[in-house]
């Protein structure tokens, strides 16, 4: 959203933010960069703490999305009339499919054309956790959610005006349903940067960083850390892991040990992984783009990722750009590869640092976006 923003305003187009300041991701506004200063910018400070009572409600009661009923509130609806009002825009982009509710409102006082960003195709997420997932119980919810998910997208993706898939993959996913609103591909810029800036003295151990109040990412670090940890640690005894993210639950205290590191939430995520070479993503479900990813190809890292975790960077190339591994063996024998074989593992990192370059500089996506909304206005 970040790198979007800087694009619309660096080509001179008039900008209003309007965001919801979440109790679970909840952000002190003297902490945003000057951007933030410069562009029209409010915030609607709202509750979406995940709760027993009106997830139980909802099950039971309606047939949407626990996500959509979370993320609708009538007093930010108002805030939203008046703002477009005030602002008269001529486009609106939605961030999530999830905020879509409020498109009734937003046609309600204005002829501006509605767009979404994409970050997932979300209801295939929802799918993934459920056939991994042993409780009986738990498994009938997600494959419940997930067919809400899926019935409210299909309808969203054909009421809009625009769609931003995250992906190419995302959008031949959406296209396979028979959905004929105009898109284009938007995928997450990165400002470029050659591998030298970044770096202090690297040292040849792994990490990772993620919201660890993401379900997929929960699941992938434990069974990392359950699963895959101790045959890489019999392996190459010396090898040290480091983790780190927002939400991290107080239990994964207790995988300290072996040369595993918890870091809790870090407040600088740039900081964090600047001295350590090696980004490990264990991710088993998701779709999208893993915006980590590319952050760490960008800065010259190497990456082991599952298939699932490199879902949406198409372009990549095992063994040319990263280094894939879907099986705790398999994550244990690329680690001993590396250490091995440290100039070939740079020069894989070093190809996908130009990976990133040539397919996603944040000012190239940008340029090519704003020229489809004119085509499209």
């Amino acid at each position: 959203m970040h790198a979007m923003i800087q694009g619309y305003k660096r080509a001179g187009w008039k900008v209003m933010l309007l965001s919801m300041n979440t109790s679970r991701h909840y952000v002190n506004l003297d902490s945003l960069p000057v951007l933030y200063r410069e562009i029209a910018f409010e915030t609607f400070d709202i509750d979406t703490d995940v709760r027993f009572l009106p997830v139980v409600k909802n099950f039971l009661l309606s047939r949407k999305p626990n996500h959509v009923e979370r993320f609708y509130h009538k007093d930010f609806q108002k805030k939203l009339q008046e703002v477009i009002e005030t602002f008269e825009p001529n486009w609106i982009q939605l961030e999530s499919i999830f905020l879509a509710s409020y498109i009734p409102a937003i046609r309600s006082v204005t002829s501006a054309k509605v767009m979404i960003r994409l970050h997932n195709v979300e209801h295939t997420i929802w799918e993934q956790l459920a056939s991994e997932t042993a409780n009986t119980l738990r498994r009938y919810y997600l494959r419940d959610l997930a067919s809400r998910i899926r019935k409210f997208e299909i309808e969203i993706w054909q009421i809009a005006d625009f769609l931003l898939p995250i992906s190419q993959a995302d959008a031949e996913m959406i296209q396979g349903f028979q959905v004929q609103t105009p898109m284009i591909v938007v995928p997450v810029g990165i400002t470029i940067q050659q591998p030298s800036q970044y770096k202090i003295q690297e040292n040849w151990c792994g990490y990772h960083i993620g919201a660890m109040d993401w379900v997929p990412n929960m699941e992938g670090m434990t069974w990392f850390l359950e699963d895959i940890w101790p045959l890489i640690h019999r392996q190459t005894p010396a090898f040290q892991f480091w983790f780190a993210g927002r939400g991290m639950p107080a239990s994964y205290k207790k995988y300290e040990k072996d040369g595993v590191f918890c870091a809790g939430e870090v407040e600088d995520a740039a900081q964090f992984i600047q001295d350590k070479k090696i980004l490990i993503v264990p991710l088993r479900s998701g779709g999208g783009i893993r915006v980590k990813i590319m952050e760490a190809m960008a800065a010259g890292k190497l990456v082991v990722s599952t298939t699932t975790g490199m879902f949406g960077i198409v372009e990549a190339i095992p063994n040319v750009h990263y280094l894939q591994a879907d099986t705790p063996n398999a994550f244990a024998e690329k680690i001993a590869w590396i250490l091995e074989n440290k100039d070939e593992a740079e020069a894989i990192a070093k190809a996908g640092h130009n990976l990133m370059k040539e397919y996603y500089d944040a000012e190239k996506i940008m340029d090519n976006l704003m020229q489809s909304i004119i085509q499209n206005q």
